[in-house]
């Protein structure tokens, strides 16, 4: 068995904890049904903001729907002029016998245009 990275990605339209809880559960359902993983698979989450998304710790989606045994670790981008505005990230980390190959990658909202050859390569995600 191997431990597999898929990466994901979705935009906020402001600094509100809520909307960055909202919004990152709704990436974290998608990366979940895309790729058919079960919670006793996860290995860890990695979460990143860019510098402007500072008002909740998007760790806190997967807490709440039920990873209190998952290591996860929210960071904070570094500022790069000229990129996409209120992004969050995440590199989650799971147990799998499936190929790298396999892994389906989602990019949602305003994300989408960051892999772009990800999404034609897997399709969009379904909105929740």
């Amino acid at each position: 068995m191997a431990v597999r990275g898929i990466r994901g990605a979705t935009t906020v339209d402001s600094n509100d904890a809520g909307e960055i809880h909202a919004a990152t559960r709704e990436l974290l359902l998608a990366l979940i049904e895309r790729n058919q993983i079960d919670q006793t698979q996860i290995a860890s989450a990695w979460f990143t903001l860019t510098p402007d998304l500072t008002a909740a710790f998007p760790a806190y989606a997967g807490r709440q729907l039920g990873w209190i045994d998952v290591p996860l670790i929210c960071s904070c981008e570094i500022p790069v002029p000229g990129a996409l505005a209120r992004v969050i990230r995440v590199l989650l980390h799971y147990n799998t016998d499936r190929p790298q190959s396999a892994i389906h990658h989602v990019y949602l909202r305003g994300a989408v245009g960051l892999r772009q050859d990800l999404v034609e390569r897997f399709g969009a995600a379904p909105a929740e």
